[in-house]
Parts: C-alpha cells; structure tokens; sequence
C-alpha cells in the first residue's frame, strides 16, 4: 500500500467532495422520529439518507452497491457493501455511523444556525456535522483510500441508521434481517464518540446503560389551602423525597440498590489511571461560581462518570412556577428519574429493582405510579486481540505521533450493546473525531476537519491489517 497516496486521498477527500456534501447534509433537517413523529410524511429522513446515498455511490468502489432497506413502520437504512479487496481474512467488517439529527435545540451564535453550514477555523458547523453525519464520509472516504493506494481490505458493509437519536428501536430489527446476509462480522468500527483531545487517536472502551422513569406521588385528590391540610397530610413531595433516599444516599450520592453496582475491571481501572497519568481529566463543566465537584481526585470524578450508577432528576410535574405558587397543599408530585447504571450492569434487573424501592411499602399509604419504564443496557469492550493491539500502536505513531488512548465514557448508546449481542466474537474499534467543546445536541455544534481526516486514514490502515489478520 502506497501511504502517500492513501494520506493525499484522504485530505483531498475532506478537502473537496466530502466536505461539500456533508455541508449540503447539514441543511437537511433530518429529525430522528423521537423528535419529529411525522418524520415519515415530512421526508426529511428520506432527504438525508438520499443525499448520502449519492456520494456514497459517486466514489465508484470497486463491486460496491448501495442500497435503503426499510422495514414497515421503521426507518430507512442505507446499506453501503464493498467487497474484499486482495483479502485473506474472510470475516466482514462492519462500519457504523448515523443520519438522524437532534432539533436546534436553542439559539446558535451570530451567524451559525442548525440547518446552516459554515466552515470557520479549520471547523465545520451545524447541526448533524459531527453527530453523526461525518461517519458516512469517514467510512466510505477510508475505503476509497485503500483502493486508491492498492491497499487491502476485507468485505466492508456500511450501516447508516435514522433513528439513533432515539434509541435506535429499529436497529436491532436490520440486524436480524441482514444477520445471513453479513455473515461473520470480526471487527466492528463504531464512528460515533468523542475523545479528549484533537491531537490523538481515542477509542471508547465502555458505556453506561441506562433506565428510566416517570415516578407520580399522590396524596389528595385534589389541591387544598395549606393552612388547612398541612400537619394533617403528608405532603406529596416529603414522600417522594422518603422513597428517593431509598435509592441514593442523599449526602454521599451513592446509590444503595445492589443491583445497579459493579466491580469495575481491573483492566478499566489501569485505563483510567493510566489516561490520568496522561492528562486526561473528567469533562469540564460551567459549574456556577463557587461550586465544587464531588471529588478533587481525577480517578474517583472518572470512575463516578463511567463505572458507578447514578440518579437524575431531569423533569418535574405537580410543582407550579415559584412566581405562581400559592399556599396550597398541593395533590401530587411527579418526577422523571434518569438512572446511569454501569456498563455491565443488567439494566432490565436494575429497573425492576428501582420499581420494588419505589412501591413497596410506601410511607402513609400514598399512591405511586410509574410510567414510561424503560432500561438499556451499557457495553464493555471484549479483549483487544493482539493484531488490533499493534496496529493501534502502529497506526497512533504513524498518523497522530502519539499513543491512542483507552478511555470509558459516561453516555448511553444502545446500537454498541445490539452489536456486541449480534457480533459476539467481534473486535471493536468504538472512535471518533469529536472532543472538548464540540457542542453536540446543543446550539453551535461544530466538527474538527484536521482530526477527521486523521481519523479517517487511522480507520483506513486498521481495515488494511484486518486484511490479513
């Protein structure tokens, strides 16, 4: 393989056609369905993956074909499948990335907008730039390298889902469908995460699950002075709070239910600390003046934010603005409860036992309900094999001039547990160009191009020494 060439190609790519038609993805408001329930009927979707699928099919891969698959009722895949090229490794690789979009979500700077393109400082912004639409090109951009430069590559097939941003329900579905059809998947590279800096290559090695709820107390039929009820009746909040303290320890902040906890591994742990030891640190947060972390040590803030289950209240029902709140002892409170649960807990058993804490026994008889329980679960990367390990090595001297690094991350995304479920003997190459302050799913979001260039030829010589691994 010729790496001048296979570097050049690269650059050239996101230096001209990719660029340009990302920028042209980037005006299309592709909506994922959780925030557009109409998206069938409005197009944008359809819009989204046609654009893709017309570059895609312009990089005249060799045998490639592309293809939408779409299931009744589900949103549409693209398929990009390329078949080996001067390969002794008959497994398939599969490539992942995604072209829904979140919403706008809020005002954007001074001449940025969601569904407006702008190349500013070597950056890309908008909204689906760096999450995800850049891993379409990336992919389809490493293999068009490899042909270019008479690399090698085992048969590659390109999975582009529409619906990530809410969960990825139809995935698991495609999988299924294509299980035959793909046959053996030995590597697995899942473009779609960040690291923590632009200037290495970052590889996710695990991801929370998570669980969810939205928890009702009642006490009243109805609202009453609280002149009149209170001392008489609990207040709905004040029962709450009890079956909360329940589940998390309200001044250490751990959570007590056993089956959200883990042992961290030990091999997760050395990660952390050996990231650490690097610079690494927790993400920086606006944290208003004065307030401090829940930890000055970096192992323990990393470790709370990937391997230990955490509680989030992010909604709330029954409480009226303070501006409108009379003295009123009021019938309910409701909250939406947000669990982080670690990567190898079984997030089905956490909910059930979050559920038990919540009903059983409730202090004066009030009423609970539950609604909308639902629990994913997280993903640990398996054992890196020992051609994986030294091409990483290999591929981090060559491109980045620096050692890649292992780190877990604290988000959720299901579509790497349904990989790992399908693919159990896969390799996973979990990565990205996004890093510190990249804005995804809020205003001004905006992709690295330098870092996705890197990322790209890094993808392009793994799938070379998969090959013949």
């Amino acid at each position: 393989m010729d790496q001048h060439v296979l570097r050049n190609t690269v650059h050239e790519l996101w230096a001209g056609t990719a660029l340009d038609s990302l920028s042209g993805f980037v005006a299309i408001p592709a909506l994922s369905p959780a925030f557009d329930p109409v998206w069938s009927a409005n197009g944008q979707l359809h819009a989204a993956v046609e654009h893709v699928r017309g570059w895609l099919t312009a990089r005249g891969l060799h045998g490639a074909s592309t293809e939408v698959i779409q299931l009744p009722g589900r949103t549409p895949l693209l398929v990009l499948d390329v078949p080996a090229q001067d390969a002794s490794n008959e497994e398939t690789v599969v490539v992942y990335g995604h072209l829904d979009k979140q919403p706008a979500a809020g005002e954007w700077s001074p001449g940025l907008g969601p569904w407006t393109p702008v190349v500013r400082d070597g950056r890309l912004y908008g909204r689906g730039a760096g999450d995800d639409g850049y891993a379409a090109y990336a992919g389809a951009g490493a293999l068009a390298a490899l042909q270019a430069a008479g690399g090698r590559h085992a048969r590659t097939v390109v999975l582009l889902e529409t619906c990530e941003e809410s969960g990825s329900p139809d995935l698991p579905h495609y999988l299924e469908l294509l299980a035959d059809r793909l046959g053996a998947v030995g590597l697995v590279v899942c473009l779609d995460t960040a690291g923590g800096d632009y200037e290495r290559l970052w590889l996710a090695t695990s991801l929370r699950g998570i669980a969810f709820l939205d928890l009702t107390v009642r006490v009243l039929e109805s609202g009453v002075h609280s002149g009149h009820g209170s001392g008489i009746v609990p207040g709905s909040f004040r029962v709450i709070r009890q079956l909360l303290d329940r589940i998390e320890d309200p001044h250490a902040g751990e959570i007590a239910l056993p089956e959200l906890n883990v042992d961290v591994p030990p091999e997760r742990l050395a990660e952390i600390r050996a990231a650490v030891a690097g610079g690494y640190r927790a993400p920086e947060l606006p944290l208003a003046e004065g307030v401090r972390p829940l930890s000055e040590d970096a192992v323990e803030l990393i470790l709370n934010n990937t391997w230990r289950p955490t509680l989030t209240v992010t909604g709330a029902d029954g409480l009226p603005p303070i501006s409108d709140a009379g003295n009123v002892l009021r019938p309910l409170t409701g909250l939406k409860l947000s669990f982080r649960l670690p990567p190898t807990t079984d997030a089905a058993v956490a909910l059930r036992s979050i559920e038990r804490a919540l009903t059983g026994g409730v202090p004066f008889g009030a009423h609970v309900q539950i609604d909308r329980a639902e629990a994913a679960d997280g993903w640990n990367a398996p054992p890196t094999a020992p051609w994986l390990e030294s091409t990483l090595d290999k591929v981090s001297a060559d491109v980045f001039d620096r050692d890649w690094q292992a780190i877990g991350l604290g988000g959720s995304i299901p579509f790497l547990g349904m990989f790992a479920r399908a693919y159990p003997r896969a390799q996973f190459v979990v990565t990205g160009p996004r890093g510190p302050g990249n804005n995804a799913h809020v205003p001004d979001e905006w992709l690295h191009l330098d870092q996705t260039a890197r990322v790209t030829e890094a993808v392009a010589r793994i799938l070379h020494a998969h090959a013949t691994a």
